[in-house]
């Protein structure tokens, strides 16, 4: 046995996502960073070995996809990728080499593939001097020496041996009140999954499965119970298995039973079922996982423990560093083998029944403080493993979400290291500096916003060459105007009335509306009346239906018989109503059995819809669409001093400079000073990749809205020059650092073309020494 010795400043256990963008994160910020992984490639469940597509906020809520590391990576990877993406089952090798490529781009970084974690050698009781790791199939043994060590193992195994507090399974209802919680505590976990992937072959192709494949002959067990074959080319989440095997300890003897009875539930698909039989001929298995994704093992104790009721309240912390917004999903322990399957499958993904309701959260924040072991002074998580109860881990073991607080894990220990703190001493004495730092490198927070002492566009005087105004959209093809381009698709059910109180978002710049028009459709006979109202709201996301001090006025609006007509509302509202300047309402129409709300032809970026789900609350519409409404006057709400409005999406306001679609590219954003400044880097965030999650983005994705072809120009004595060129771009979060540094009063970013999109847009510029 060959035996080595490493000597780093952050050393990261497990390289799925959470463990690889901590370690990116913490090479970035210059600490020496050493990633070790037991596995042949990085990404674990979202890896080509498992194939889980990693999920978020954004699934639920409109423009909350989660951005930074994890973002640069989705966007590459679209942009390389000629595979489509539909759900579980067909990741490729194109994500893994993506992550490869970062990783070997990424200065300071080391890494070891196929390497697992053997023993923690520790400095006295608090603190872990050094892990032993072994690389596989080389006969070589490193120890591995750090300051910082950050385990992001899935089951907490270097948090283990280095004696920290943990827990596995449910907490009882009795512990901590949480409505998801059983009555009884118990060793229960959520289980282990694999996958699989077909082919179409383009003819008929048999298959007989195995005679130890399990044999699946009961409908019942798939149509009652919610394990729905709604895709004959695979991505089923619900093949898992936990209980009553262990989750880690059992591992391959759980992997052995998925794969009996994924085998027999293809088996079923194509030569059983009469539902998908015929569906089925021409397909083939392509692929089936030998890797389990672990949804649940150990939660190692840090220094908070947070519950279910910090992500349903969305309490906010002092140390926040990132956020989730992902539904608490609890699948049901024993998967396959229990009665039914996850609660939310078995009663049909209703959007309004009572377990819906009470499990939609978010966006939420999440401190940092779940992120440091409570009995080890130098050593974080990030991951599955973090410190939350069971029912809270429902929410935030997903892996957009694990991807964010890895890179906040990272960021947190390049800072300590670089200001001389311990790790535990960040929340106290430099947790502004983190929040900063993630908001530069392109990540949200919900409750933080850029005050960046070096940032000298917050100073600037901001002007644009044009802007968009806000007037409304229509449903029809021409009303699909140019610069609304952020999504198009089909209105789901012309013909579908409103069962339920629709809200529809606005921004508005001035504190006036003179009029506002929907477009209806009356589906009866005789004229009908339907309730509108509008009602402030504190961001896109309050999903309240009787926000405090929200109410500004209704009307009762008739509706003549016929279809797709414009029905105006004379509202003739000012401050004295209770309108705020730069701020959202919310355009509500009651639910009526008789009355269609027209969607939008197209979205309109920061303009989104919701629905009644209940119990006062309500839901993103599916798919984040527009409604049909005109606005008068119209509104200046993509004006250019968005750019250092200090949030890089819409939230409280749109957050966007956007140009006049009307008029040709090139357009531009212009910063001034009254002083000369000298500038040495530009950093510029576009619009596009926040809407939607990352499955429902096809091959070779390049955002429409995102600028293509861009300058940078500074006024240097009498004219202006370039000092900034690219071409080609398609990622949102771009830095730029000048080969030398500019002295100038004025700095134009100049958008030559866009990937699609008439309007040149961003939503913020820094500039920096």
């Amino acid at each position: 046995m060959k035996k080595t010795s490493e000597k780093y400043q952050v050393v990261v256990a497990g390289g799925g996502l959470a463990g690889f963008c901590a370690a990116v994160a913490a090479a970035r910020h210059g600490a020496q960073t050493c990633l070790i992984q037991d596995r042949p490639v990085f990404g674990g469940n979202s890896s080509s070995e498992v194939r889980v597509t990693p999920h978020g906020a954004a699934n639920f809520h409109a423009y909350a996809r989660e951005t930074g590391i994890l973002s640069e990576l989705l966007i590459e990877e679209r942009a390389r990728n000629h595979e489509e993406i539909f759900e579980n089952g067909w990741t490729n090798s194109v994500w893994d080499l993506t992550m490869y490529d970062m990783a070997m781009k990424t200065p300071n970084l080391s890494f070891h593939l196929n390497t697992s974690v053997q023993a923690v050698v520790k400095d006295g009781d608090q603190k872990i001097k050094s892990l032993l790791v072994r690389v596989a199939n080389a006969e070589t043994e490193i120890e591995v020496s750090g300051d910082i060590f950050i385990d992001c193992t899935g089951d907490g195994v270097v948090a283990d041996w280095a004696g920290c507090e943990w827990r596995m399974g449910s907490e009882g209802r009795d512990e901590f009140g949480e409505p998801h919680a059983p009555e009884t505590a118990s060793g229960d976990t959520m289980g282990n999954s694999i996958h699989f992937k077909t082919v179409n072959m383009g003819r008929p192709v048999p298959f007989e499965a195995p005679d130890w494949a399990v044999k699946h002959e009961d409908p019942s067990f798939f149509y009652d119970q919610g394990r729905h074959t709604y895709d004959i080319r695979g991505g089923y989440w619900w093949i898992e298995i936990g209980v009553p095997w262990h989750t880690i300890y059992d591992s391959e003897d759980i992997r052995h039973e998925l794969t009996r009875h994924t085998l027999g539930i293809w088996d079923w698909i194509k030569n059983k079922d009469p539902k998908t039989k015929e569906l089925a001929a021409n397909y083939a298995l392509d692929w089936v996982g030998q890797v389990p994704g672990k949804r649940e093992s150990r939660r190692i104790m840090g220094e908070y423990f947070m519950t279910e009721h910090d992500p349903i309240n969305r309490t906010v912390f002092e140390d926040e560093i990132a956020y989730g917004g992902w539904f608490l999903d609890l699948h049901t322990p024993g998967g396959l083998l229990a009665p039914t399957s996850e609660p939310a499958s078995a009663e049909g993904y209703s959007e309004t029944s009572d377990y819906a309701i009470k499990s939609y959260c978010g966006p939420y924040g999440i401190p940092l403080r779940i992120l440091l072991a409570k009995d080890v002074d130098n050593l974080m998580m990030a991951g599955r493993n973090v410190s939350v109860t069971h029912a809270a881990l429902g929410t935030v073991r997903v892996m957009a979400t694990t991807a964010l607080m890895g890179q906040a894990a990272g960021t947190s220990a390049a800072i300590a290291l670089k200001n001389g703190l311990s790790i535990k001493e960040v929340p106290t004495k430099a947790i502004k500096e983190v929040q900063q730092n993630l908001l530069r490198d392109g990540c949200f927070l919900p409750n933080v916003v850029n005050e960046h002492q070096g940032d000298i566009a917050r100073q600037a005087v901001i002007t644009a060459s044009s802007e968009m105004l806000l007037k409304g959209a229509g449903p029809e093809t021409l009303d699909r105007l140019p610069g609304l381009l952020e999504w198009n698709e089909p209105e789901t059910d012309p013909k579908e009335p409103l069962r339920n109180r629709r809200g529809q978002w606005i921004a508005i710049a001035s504190p006036e509306i003179e009029s506002l028009s929907v477009c209806l459709t009356n589906h009866s006979d005789e004229p009908q009346q339907i309730r509108a109202a509008l009602v402030n709201v504190d961001h896109i996301w309050d999903y309240r239906m009787e926000p405090e001090n929200g109410f500004i006025s209704s009307a009762l609006l008739t509706v003549p018989p016929g279809g797709r007509q414009w029905v105006k509302w004379k509202a003739d509202l000012g401050p004295q109503d209770g309108l705020k300047a730069q701020s959202y309402v919310r355009l509500e129409l009651d639910a009526h059995p008789h009355i269609t709300w027209h969607e939008a032809g197209s979205i309109i970026t920061g303009h989104v819809s919701a629905f009644e789900m209940g119990k006062g609350r309500m839901r993103r519409v599916d798919r984040g669409v527009t409604m049909s409404y005109l606005i008068s006057p119209a509104q200046s709400v993509y004006g250019a001093s968005n750019v250092i409005s200090g949030v890089t999406r819409p939230y409280q306001y749109t957050n966007l400079w956007k140009s006049d679609p009307a008029l040709p590219l090139s357009q531009w954003v212009q910063l001034a000073w009254e002083k000369s400044q000298i500038i040495r880097t530009v950093e510029i965030t576009f619009p596009g990749h926040l809407i939607r999650e990352y499955h429902a983005y096809g091959p070779f994705y390049r955002d429409p809205q995102c600028a293509k072809d861009y300058r940078v120009q500074a006024y240097v004595g009498d004219e202006w020059r370039d000092v900034i060129s690219a071409k080609g771009n398609y990622q949102r979060h771009v830095r730029h650092q000048l080969d030398e540094s500019v002295l100038t009063s004025k700095l134009r970013v100049v958008i030559d073309a866009t990937n699609g999109d008439p309007s040149a847009a961003i939503y913020e510029v820094r500039c920096y020494a």
